[in-house]
């Protein structure tokens, strides 16, 4: 893949997964460097909101369209782009499509708790304001949600959770 290729949807790149694990490394290192010397409950309740985050993006590129799923599709493109430049032209390198072979769907139930959980982040940054470390593990989310490889499990274990718990809560099961 090139860079400024036409965009192709659903697909992620070495380039994305680079972004998305350099975001999660961005937001761990600081967390990292804050706690190491006390290492305690409270240091990892202190990381918990970011991994939420990053698994909330994971399951945003598993959805199956709408604004929502636009806005996740597009903003795959861009990590993909982001980081298909920096690797081919800062560093000559290849960018092969590195997406999981089986995709994986939510369900209804899925869906809806995508919406509940939309509302919630909205609610939590409304009271507390604008959160950068939200939107970067977001983002990590999105472009780490169908990698292959280790990078992609967060999507792997967390969409079949999220449809049950989902479909129980709404009825559908």
């Amino acid at each position: 893949m090139t860079p400024l290729a036409i965009p192709v949807y659903g697909l992620v790149s070495l380039g994305g997964v680079t972004v998305g694990l350099s975001l999660f490394a961005w937001d761990f290192t600081r967390w990292w460097t804050a706690h190491k010397k006390r290492l305690s409950l409270k240091a990892v309740q202190a990381l918990l909101p970011q991994l939420l985050c990053l698994a909330y993006g994971a399951l945003l590129i598993l959805s199956a369209g709408g604004i929502i799923g636009g806005l996740a599709d597009w903003s795959l493109w861009g990590t993909n782009q982001v980081g298909d430049i920096v690797l081919v032209y800062g560093l000559g390198a290849a960018t092969p499509t590195v997406t999981r072979a089986s995709h994986l769907a939510l369900t209804p139930g899925g869906h809806a708790a995508i919406i509940i959980i939309t509302v919630v982040i909205v609610a939590v940054c409304s009271r507390r304001g604008f959160r950068w470390d939200f939107v970067r593990q977001i983002f990590a989310g999105i472009a780490l949600g169908l990698a292959s490889s280790i990078a992609g499990v967060v999507g792997f274990l967390v969409a079949p959770s999220l449809s049950w718990a989902g479909d129980y809560v709404t009825g559908l099961l």
